[in-house]
Formats: C-alpha cells, sequence, structure tokens
C-alpha cells in the first residue's frame, strides 16, 4: 500500500493545548500540545503506557485534563457544561479495541444500536442505513450473523460499521489492528482509508503497529515519557535521526540479520 500523500492545510478539528494528565503520582501526558486537521489521518504511535489511548479519552472528555485543554472544532471540550457535551460528542465515533460486539445482538443489530438509541428513524430507514454502512466495510451479508460466529477481523468491521453508522465527522481508533494477522491488517488500513476518502473523515488511530502508520497516515504523533518527541509525516518519519523514533522503528521492523531497512519496511514504498 503506497503512501498517503499530505493533505492541504485546514481548520483545526483537534487541538491539545498543553494537556497535563496525572493519575495518582504519575504523570502520564505533561504539557502535550498538538492539532489534527480537518480530514487528516492522524497516527499516535509509541510505547505501552505512553498515554496514547488517554490522548484519545480527552477527545470525548472520557476523561479531563488536570491542566490545560482539549478543543473540537474550535470548542472547549474540556470545560464544556452538560448542555454542550453531548452536542459535541456526536461529531465522533469511536471504535474500540476489540470491537466490543453486544454478544447477544446481530451484526445488524449491534450497527443499528445507535441509530434506535439516538435518533427518530423508523424501522425501515434503520435497516436501509444500516445496509448501507454494512456494505462499506465489505460485511453486507453479514447482517444476520452472531459476533461469535465470525472472525476477529469481522468484529473490527462490524465495530467499525456501528461507529460510522451516524455519518460521524471524526472517527477514533484505539489499536483497530490490535490481534489480527498482517493481512487482515492491511485490509483494516484500507477500510480507514477508503471511509477518509469517501466520506471525509477526520481518522485520529492510536496504535503499535508502523505498517499502518506509514502506510496510510498523513502524519504521525510519537509520545514518550507523557512528550510527543516525533510529529512528522510518514516519509519524515521513516528518515528521523530522533534516537526515540530510530529504536521504536527497529524494534518493529528487526529480522534475524538486523534490523530491516526502513525504505522497505512499508510495502509500496520501495
Amino acid at each position: 500500500m503506497a503512501e498517503v500523500k499530505g493533505i492541504a492545510n485546514g481548520a483545526d478539528m483537534i487541538r491539545f493545548e498543553h494537556v497535563t494528565k496525572r493519575f495518582g503520582s504519575k504523570t502520564v501526558l505533561d504539557d502535550v500540545s498538538f492539532e489534527v486537521k480537518k480530514g487528516e489521518i492522524f497516527f499516535i504511535v509509541g510505547p505501552s503506557g505512553t498515554g496514547k489511548s488517554v490522548s484519545l479519552k480527552h477527545m470525548v472528555r472520557l476523561l479531563t485534563p488536570d491542566d490545560g485543554r482539549v478543543l473540537v472544532a474550535g470548542e472547549d471540550i474540556s470545560h464544556a457544561p452538560d448542555s454542550d457535551l453531548e452536542r459535541i460528542r456526536e461529531r465522533f465515533g469511536y471504535l474500540f479495541q476489540g470491537g466490543a460486539l453486544l454478544a447477544w445482538l446481530s451484526v445488524a443489530d449491534n450497527v443499528a444500536l445507535p441509530l434506535r438509541e439516538k435518533t427518530t428513524l423508523d424501522e425501515d430507514e434503520i435497516a436501509q442505513k444500516v445496509s448501507r454502512t454494512l456494505e462499506l466495510v465489505e460485511m453486507g451479508r453479514d447482517g444476520d450473523k452472531m459476533p461469535s460466529e465470525i472472525s476477529g477481523g469481522m468484529q473490527k468491521r462490524a465495530g467499525l460499521a456501528r461507529a460510522i453508522v451516524r455519518d460521524p465527522e471524526i472517527v477514533l481508533y484505539d489499536e483497530p489492528t490490535s490481534g489480527l494477522d498482517p493481512v487482515m491488517s492491511r485490509h483494516i488500513d484500507r477500510l480507514i482509508l477508503d471511509l477518509n476518502l469517501k466520506l471525509g473523515v477526520t481518522s485520529i488511530v492510536v496504535t503499535h503497529d508502523l505498517n499502518s502508520a506509514l502506510s496510510i497516515g498523513h502524519r504521525i504523533a510519537m509520545l514518550k515519557g507523557g512528550h510527543i518527541v516525533e510529529l512528522s509525516t510518514p516519509a519524515e518519519f521513516r528518515e528521523s535521526t530522533n534516537p526515540d523514533v530510530r529504536e521504536f522503528m527497529d524494534a518493529q521492523f528487526k529480522v534475524e540479520s538486523g534490523p530491516a531497512p526502513r525504505q522497505s519496511a512499508v510495502k509500496g514504498n520501495q
């Protein structure tokens, strides 16, 4: 998969301004600032425990910063009153790490759940919307199946369908390729890219999978020790001399004879 070219500078969809988050004596995010542009595929990578998922949760105020603020399309979600919070959250779809499907509901009913809970659509309209959305994630024939009857990759796709069924402006992905084989991981990458191109959504992806970030990202932020140690395009990230980046890349692409050449680490970038 060829590297995605950069997007034109647009309006900020997400902005972190000097965000600090502590859990007891541990500072997970330390004065973190960055912005995500409208229509961008933005990756957050880094070692475990460095605040990647914590950053994602701040975007929908599942967590609130101890210092600083998070803006969503110019609105301060960190300090928004309850009357505004739900409206701001309506901009988002969220793909949880495991897909988070309800085991007692069919795939179609899982996807339909946000429509039944949050809209006034009748059942015929819901069925049509669910069918179109399942087609987008290449599961048009799987709506009647139960979560236990489908693979982990299909569960991720069904979870993605549920995340986008209400046409969000922003989709948050928490480790979308975790636990998947390389073939299915690249399939998920292609779906993320297709949704970005077809629907124009802004995508923020938390992942350990550098193949994904280098293949389909517009920009990559690397977190380590509560700080952003690198924020660059995939091409810049691949050639970075930052020792933290080099260590992370070498750990990802290591082979028996030593680190794999960075230029060939991602198919399509040779």
